[in-house]
């Protein structure tokens, strides 16, 4: 007798566990724009939850670079009652976050930002030890002395680097200013054209020619979403063009030393994972991603007037059009 009553107070135990296991989760996604390293981003969570075998129903929302569609995304996520929301870049995790203000039957869901530059700068938490609340991510906060070094490699007696973004997004602007300081240090100035739409990426290139020895483009989404327009510009002058995540070189970028984005939406979902199993958001760090890779694109190198030092090649991690 008593060795049944074990076994039954064994299957009461395990019954609240197996019934979490077969849970399929809902989550609501918000990305701001299309292009590959969001896109990338997304896939990487995705295909963490496949790998752990957590069962998942995505809503997935696209607001393709248009604040105003971000507003709406998040208040139709507000309504979809997740189990989980998930943010992709910093303007959709903002209109996010005001939501959910307006929201209290949503004030215990958990929330998950990613490829977000700045989370402080962003307002998106006050600590990124302890962010407190329901909210917590991955930052994709730019080393931006690497990059800065890295294009001094290039060209070591840069004068001007031009830089292109989007003065509406927080973590642009940060991040331009950031790259302003280390050109103080490092003796060149920064000229910079801005955008409020990707249908502007064109003229703002356009406008750097004779103003600039190369741009950079930061890990701004209105610009990388048009990044071909810049790119056309670029080969055709001869203007040299360097960019902040790696995906961007496939696209025509000479160079970019940066963060694999699919590494990074991978690193969301383990994430996701502990906080679905109980993790509170609110005591959970805001992580970065440590590891930076080096890529180049010979060919528009060539078609951009680069020369790339033997030292930079040998190092690369990944080379396009050998």
């Amino acid at each position: 007798m008593r060795n049944v009553c074990c076994i039954i107070m064994i299957l009461l135990l395990m019954a609240p566990m197996a019934g979490a296991e077969s849970k399929t989760w809902q989550i609501s996604v918000s990305q701001f724009v299309e292009h590959p390293a969001l896109d990338a981003v997304l896939r990487g969570f995705q295909d963490y939850m496949k790998e752990k075998k957590i069962a998942v129903d995505y809503n997935i929302h696209n607001a393709q670079a248009n604040m105003a569609t971000a507003t709406q995304i998040a208040s139709q996520i507000m309504g979809e009652k997740p189990d989980l929301i998930l943010a992709i870049a910093t303007p959709t995790a903002q209109s996010c976050v005001q939501a959910l203000k307006k929201s209290p039957h949503m004030q215990k869901t958990p929330f998950l930002f990613t490829a977000v530059t700045d989370p402080l700068t962003a307002g998106l938490v006050k600590d990124l030890g302890h962010p407190g609340g329901n909210i917590t991510g991955v930052s994709d906060l730019l080393p931006v002395d690497k990059h800065m070094e890295m294009v001094r490699e290039f060209f070591p007696k840069l004068k001007t680097l031009g830089v292109m973004y989007n003065s509406g997004e927080a973590n642009s602007k940060a991040t331009v200013e950031s790259i302003r300081a280390e050109g103080k240090k490092m003796g060149f100035e920064v000229v910079d054209a801005t955008v409020s739409k990707s249908s502007e990426v064109y003229q703002a290139a356009k406008s750097l020619l004779g103003k600039a020895d190369a741009i950079f483009i930061p890990t701004d989404n209105t610009v990388v979403s048009a990044l071909e327009s810049a790119i056309k510009v670029c080969a055709q002058n001869k203007m040299p063009l360097f960019c902040a995540d790696v995906d961007s070189v496939a696209r025509g970028a000479v160079a970019a030393m940066g963060f694999d984005y699919y590494r990074h939406g991978y690193q969301t979902g383990d994430m996701a994972r502990r906080i679905l199993e109980g993790a509170n958001p609110g005591d959970t760090p805001v992580e970065t991603q440590k590891e930076l890779q080096l890529h180049l694109n010979l060919k528009y190198a060539g078609l951009m007037g680069v020369s790339v030092p033997e030292a930079i090649l040998s190092k690369a991690d990944k080379v396009y059009n050998k």
